[in-house]
């Protein structure tokens, strides 16, 4: 990391906030907290609202996991990747639908995603993640598509989880955060 690992005797914090983390967490900082605890501000807003962006949705867990991983390959956030490809497959995600991810991601993955891997609605949701991140601007066309299967409320939540983790990966890549051991 690009910046020292925070520790209570380098800057202390409130206890609150440091056990909100660790109850979001499972009792243990990850190198990601480790970084925004230098920031009363931004750890306790971050801690509430990612908490709310990764638990509190009522969208689909296993298409905001595939919208997360494509940000994460897209931007080079090996970080991201590590944490969030076991929750696509907690989620109901598949290895062979990650490894068809990586190959979309690799071959135009603004453009039209192809790959067999990926059932239509996945490969809708992949072209999405990239127009977001890599374009800022998302295509009517897909956008329509997507309001064939998505109600408001699922497309609102998708579209925030993924701008949420575009987020993340700006941080994590800027700051240098490596995946624990």
């Amino acid at each position: 990391m690009r910046i020292p690992d925070w520790t209570p005797e380098q800057l202390s914090q409130p206890q609150e906030l440091l056990d909100a983390i660790l109850a979001r967490r499972g009792g243990e900082l990850l190198n990601i907290d480790k970084a925004l605890l230098w920031s009363y501000p931004i750890a306790s807003g971050w801690n509430v609202y990612m908490r709310n962006v990764r638990t509190g949705l009522s969208a689909s867990r296993k298409l905001c996991e595939l919208g997360i991983c494509t940000v994460a390959l897209l931007t080079g956030a090996h970080y991201e990747y590590h944490h969030h490809a076991p929750d696509y497959l907690q989620a109901g995600g598949t290895q062979a639908e990650l490894d068809g991810l990586k190959r979309a991601v690799a071959n135009a993955p603004d453009m039209g995603v192809h790959d067999e891997a990926l059932d239509t609605m996945s490969r809708w949701v992949v072209q999405y993640a990239a127009q977001m991140t890599l374009n800022v601007k998302v295509d009517a066309g897909l956008f329509k598509q997507l309001q064939t299967q998505l109600n408001t409320t699922e497309i609102v939540e998708l579209t925030t989880a993924i701008a949420a983790y575009n987020m993340v990966a700006r941080l994590l890549v800027a700051l240098a955060v490596s995946p624990e051991e």
